[in-house]
Formats: C-alpha cells, sequence, structure tokens
C-alpha cells in the first residue's frame, strides 16, 4: 500500500489516532445537525482526527456553541455517538477571542487594539484572569462529559492566550507581562486548570503560532522556546502562522507555495518531543506522506482539501488518488464564504457544509435515461457533463477552442494563479473516465443541436470580453480611443484570441474587482514595465469576497514591484501615450502615461445560441453564460442542473 506511514496509528496521549491525516480546527458556523453532519462525511471518508471550530470559554464573548454552561452537553454527546462508529477522534478547540472580539466591550493582555476591531480593549485584571483561567477548565469538564476525545487549547491566530505571549502585544508590567515566564505564565495556568479538572487520561492539546508576522512579535525561534516550555503539560502540539496584522498568512492561497509554512514550523517540530501536528497548503498525499516520513511533523492537518473532497483519505488508501477533487486554494468559497455570507462553502464541492441537504456525489441514476448534449468546455460545461455522466444519461459535450477548460485555461496561465487548473484538469479526466464523448475545434449551431437529437441541452458557453469601450462609469458612451491598437482585453494579454505588444508604462483599468485585472497586472509586470491600476473601486480585488484572505497576498506582491494602484476612479479617455481618468461626479482629472492599456469590464455573455434555439428538448443556461464572472457559480449552477435532469 502507498503511504504507509501516512496510515499508521499514532500514540497521543491516552489517544490512538488511526492514521496521521487530520483535521485542525477551522471556522463553519455551522451549528447543530448541520455542524454533526459536516463532520461525519470527513469521518466517513477516514480522517484520522478532527478538531472542532474554536469555541469561547467565557459568556464575554459568546459563540455559537454555548461551551460556557452546561447546555451545551447534549450536543456534544450527540456529536460524539455520531463519530465514534468511523474511528475517527474528535476534539473541540477553545479559546477566548480577546482583543478580537466583536462585543463592543473587549479584553485583552493591554490596552492594544486588534487591527480587526475598532475597540481598544480593557486590560485585564487579575481577577479577570482567574475568572478566565477557571472557565478554561469548566470547559474541559464539559467536553470530556459530554464524550469528546480531548480539548485543544488555541494559543494562536493573534487571540487571547497569544495577546498574552507576544511581546508586542503584552506591555504589562505585572507578573503577566515583561520577561518570558511572566508572559507564560497565563496559558501555563490555563493548561495547569485543564489538567486539574480533567487529569493525565483525558488529551490535551495546544495550538501555538509558528510565526506571528507581527513587528516584534514572536518568532520560529521564540516559539520553540514556547513549544518546550508548556509541552510537559500537553499530548501534542499543533502549529499555526499568522496574526490579524497579516491575515492572509492565517488562511494561505493559491499563491503561496505547497507546504509554505514549513519552514517556520521546522524549527519547532524538530526539538519538541510530544506529537506535532503541521498545516499550511498540504494539499497532497505525496507532500503529506513526505511530511512524516521526514519526521518534519507527525501529522498532516488537509483541512481546505478535505472540504473539497471529504472522501480523500479513502480514496488514497484505495490507490484512487486521481479521483480527488482537488481544492484550487482561492479561499472564495471557504474563508470568502464565512466572512460575507456567514457560511461555508467551497468552488469546487457543491456539498461542503451543506451535507444535509445536498450528497457529495449525485444520489443514484436517474429514472429516465437521456441523451443530453453540453455545449461548452467550460468548468461549467465540464461539471455539467460528469453530473450528468454519473447519473446514466448518455453525454456529448462541443467545446469550440481545441482544448477544454475555457477561461479557467486563460486564468490558470497568469502568473501565481496555476493552481486553477487543477480542477478543470480533474473534470476532463473525469469525462474521459466516464465515456462521455467530446468534440474539440467544433462550434455549434441550430443545426448541429439537431443532428444530436438530445433530449437535454446544457449551454454553458460562457463569456467573452468586451472591445467595445464599456465601463460601467459611463455605460451610454464608449472610452474615447477604445480602438487604438494598444489598447487590449485580459484575453490579449494571455494570447487568447488576439496578441499583445507590450509597450511601457503599463495601465490596467479595472471595472469589475475581481482578480482578472491583479492577474493582468502580475503579466505586465513580469515584462519589466511600469504598470498603474486604476480601478472603478477603492481597492483591488474589492468584489471578491472577504479581499483581506483573497486578495492581502496579491496586493502584498503587486505593491512590492514597479506598480502603483489608483482607485475610486474611471476612464475620461484613452490617447496614444497617455490615458485621462477622473473621479465620478467630480471635477477631479489625472492624466497617466501609457504605451500599453488593458480594460478589464464586464464581459459579454455567449447567449446567441440559446436565442436560436427552438425544439423538442430542454435548454438549460449554465456558468457565466448567465452574465456571471465566477469559477464556484459555474460548478453550483451546473452540478445543480445535471442532478435533476
Amino acid at each position: 500500500m502507498r503511504y504507509e506511514r501516512l496510515f499508521e496509528p499514532i500514540q497521543v496521549g491516552p489517544l490512538t489516532i488511526p492514521n496521521r491525516i487530520v483535521r485542525s480546527a477551522h471556522g463553519t458556523l455551522l451549528a447543530g445537525e448541520s455542524l454533526i453532519a459536516y463532520h461525519e462525511a470527513r469521518a466517513k471518508g477516514g480522517v484520522g482526527m478532527s478538531t472542532l471550530e474554536a469555541t469561547s470559554v467565557h459568556d464575554s464573548a459568546p459563540s455559537l456553541l454555548p461551551l460556557y454552561n452546561d447546555s451545551v452537553i447534549p450536543f456534544y454527546e450527540e456529536i460524539s455517538s455520531r463519530m465514534r462508529p468511523y474511528g475517527m477522534k474528535l476534539m473541540q478547540q477553545v479559546y477566548h477571542p480577546g482583543a478580537s472580539a466583536k462585543p463592543t466591550s473587549i479584553w485583552s493582555a493591554s490596552a492594544i487594539p486588534s487591527p480587526n476591531r475598532a475597540t481598544v480593549p480593557t486590560p485585564m485584571s487579575t481577577g479577570m484572569i482567574a475568572d478566565v483561567v477557571e472557565s478554561f477548565a469548566l470547559a474541559a469538564r464539559r467536553i470530556r462529559k459530554g464524550g469528546l476525545d480531548g480539548i485543544d487549547v488555541h494559543a494562536s491566530s493573534g487571540y487571547l492566550i497569544e495577546q498574552f505571549m507576544s511581546p508586542a502585544t503584552n506591555q504589562r508590567e505585572d507578573q503577566y507581562g515583561g520577561s518570558f515566564e511572566n508572559r507564560m505564565r497565563f496559558l501555563v495556568e490555563i493548561l495547569e486548570a485543564i489538567r486539574g479538572e480533567v487529569g493525565n487520561d483525558f488529551c490535551v492539546g495546544v495550538r501555538l503560532p509558528n510565526e506571528e508576522y507581527i513587528p516584534g512579535g514572536l518568532t520560529p525561534n521564540d516559539n520553540a522556546q514556547i513549544a518546550l516550555y508548556v509541552e510537559k503539560y500537553v499530548d501534542y502540539v499543533s502549529l499555526h502562522m499568522g496574526s490579524y496584522w497579516r491575515f492572509h498568512k492565517l488562511l494561505t492561497t493559491m499563491e503561496d507555495p505547497l507546504g509554505n509554512e514549513m519552514g517556520a514550523n521546522e524549527p519547532i517540530t524538530r526539538v519538541v518531543s510530544k506529537p506535532t501536528i503541521v498545516v499550511g497548503r498540504i494539499m497532497t498525499l505525496n507532500q503529506a506522506d513526505y511530511i512524516v516520513k521526514s519526521g518534519a511533523g507527525d501529522m498532516v492537518s488537509m483541512v481546505r482539501a478535505l472540504i473539497a473532497d471529504p472522501e480523500l483519505v479513502n480514496k488514497a488508501r484505495r490507490g484512487e488518488e486521481h479521483l480527488v477533487r482537488p481544492c484550487i486554494g482561492s479561499n472564495v468559497g471557504c474563508v470568502g464564504g464565512i466572512f460575507t455570507t456567514g457560511k461555508l462553502s467551497c468552488v469546487v464541492n457543491v456539498a461542503a457544509a451543506a451535507e444535509t441537504k445536498v450528497p457529495f456525489e449525485p444520489a443514484g441514476k436517474a429514472a429516465v435515461k437521456k441523451k443530453v448534449l453540453v455545449v461548452g468546455g467550460g468548468p461549467a460545461g465540464l461539471e455539467a457533463a460528469r453530473t450528468a455522466a454519473l447519473r446514466g444519461h448518455d453525454v456529448v459535450l462541443y467545446e469550440g477552442t481545441r482544448q477544454l477548460g475555457g477561461q479557467v485555461t486563460i486564468a490558470s496561465k497568469a502568473p501565481h494563479r496555476a493552481d486553477l487548473g487543477a480542477i478543470t484538469d480533474y473534470l476532463a479526466r473525469e469525462l474521459e473516465r466516464l465515456g462521455v464523448r467530446v468534440h474539440l475545434g467544433t462550434m455549434v449551431d441550430p443545426d448541429v443541436v439537431a443532428e444530436e437529437k438530445p433530449d437535454e441541452v446544457i449551454l454553458a458557453t460562457g463569456g467573452t470580453p468586451r472591445r467595445d469601450g464599456f465601463q460601467l462609469a459611463t455605460p451610454i458612451a464608449p472610452v474615447t480611443g477604445f480602438d487604438l491598437p494598444h489598447v487590449y482585453t485580459s484575453w490579449d494579454i494571455f494570447g487568447f484570441g488576439g496578441r499583445a505588444e507590450v509597450k511601457g508604462p503599463c495601465l490596467v483599468y479595472d471595472d469589475t474587482g475581481s482578480f482578472e485585472a491583479i492577474s493582468v497586472a502580475d503579466a505586465l509586470l513580469a515584462t519589466g514595465a511600469h504598470v498603474t491600476m486604476v480601478g472603478r473601486h477603492d481597492s483591488m480585488g474589492a468584489m471578491l469576497p472577504f479581499p483581506p484572505a483573497t486578495v492581502g497576498a496579491s496586493k502584498e506582491r503587486l505593491m512590492s514591484g514597479d506598480f502603483d494602484f489608483i482607485g475610486g476612479h474611471y476612464l475620461q479617455a484613452i490617447t496614444p501615450d497617455h490615458v485621462l481618468v477622473g473621479v465620478p461626479f467630480t471635477e477631479r482629472r489625472r492624466e497617466i502615461p501609457a504605451g500599453t492599456v488593458v480594460i478589464v469590464s464586464f464581459n459579454h455573455p455567449n447567449r446567441e445560441l440559446a436565442e436560436y434555439l427552438d425544439g423538442p428538448y430542454g435548454v438549460h443556461l449554465v456558468g457565466d453564460v448567465n452574465g456571471t464572472n465566477s469559477m464556484m457559480s459555474a460548478i453550483h449552477e451546473a452540478s445543480a442542473v445535471a442532478r435533476v435532469i
């Protein structure tokens, strides 16, 4: 069997964890049956251990699970009994958010605000500290009484315990501040109180930072000292990067390399004697296996990979890694969903956090086998074709270009965006496995549809860039100079449908607030040119879900180069060597030199075929043909349509 080391059990305190693939705590904002079903899907999928999301131990910072009173115990009894048949161990992460709490009256080690809050916290008195320490112990008692397997003390991510540990946020002059031992006192008292409540036959772990990313804050070497100092109190040490000062490092994206936290992890994991859990874009079984074999970590947390495919572990056991639905690392569905809609989701997995309503794969064959014609080989068309084929339909797909992937193929050519192509590559392989007939380089008109004689037609024909000078600020009038030879679309920059001759300086106009303009700017910077991005919105990627997590890395990278951003402007005119921009509804004007201009505006949905179709078949439009510009919408719409045909 491959990955033998990954599938070895490991003893962690009183627990025997059946394999080394675990899930560290992460937010879902789910409760009740939805939360149980979410974790149960991963338990069925073979995960060794999972940790329920960080839950406050104190009513000064309320959370969805009322861990600060006994009413939580029946829920714990239910979820623990549901997980037990699968062998997956279940932990509860506990914390107090401190300065990151939502209420207007918040506590911390010192009066230093969190970057994500506008409130100056109250420095905690020794009485308040004692109260919170006791609340951790009482939480441990409730977790144990509810039948869970252990408690995970969250001392990372810039929350209250780390606010005490870090010299950057702890400016106290009493016994809880100043020296290393004093800054550790709060955490040590918590761990001692928990042990006093549950003893040594209940698993207690601690999550520590590996690198804090606060000027003057904790470094990997500092955190190695912390881990050595507290490991005698715990059964395992779990590591995690970042704080709210540099939020995107808390939740890395496709722009970070695989295993991006291992450089900060290893100075810690190599010196502690207790089992360790590491995280940081661990997306493949090969990578996870190497980490464990090399001794860089004893267990690997694969949170987002298991959001994308809860069956990942079992598929690996069966030697079916090629059937794993890949995470693309965009953060748009998971982190972006939580912070914008209050709901966890996933770009590539329509069932993520919706397990009570939607099965991961279609449930059974269709009652009536039909012939389904899919037009378009982008993510929407590929998902529709795969789903229809899984349901037993006879599926044929037509794609006008000579390769599958649609706009994802274009987007994945941009610097730092290659991982986008993982999902369309997977779907294309699935069509081959399922016997879907694919016609490349073939445009579809009503005659082709008539020749195929389908029962159902799914149109996933996407959208194409407008070349008529449209911008939303002046929808009735095209931008003067849009037809000059040095004015391009994003597709031209990446060599699809045109070929740009880049001459600096360059100007990118971002009308949509998406990743598209960011990718164009990256590509132009790679030529050595100076790039100015002018945005209709006040910030880059403003329309993406929760930009601090989705756009933060892009912003840092671009701003580190020969790049400028001007927000809140629109195009007034393009000349052979300049662009005139202004602020809407004001007299503000600015002239910017530009030898290359790229307009990233709204696409034209390719709906023409739908307008001409008229036959004895159902017609369904999915994806960008509906006017969206989102891979998540494309995949989710396509799956929904194909599951009911």
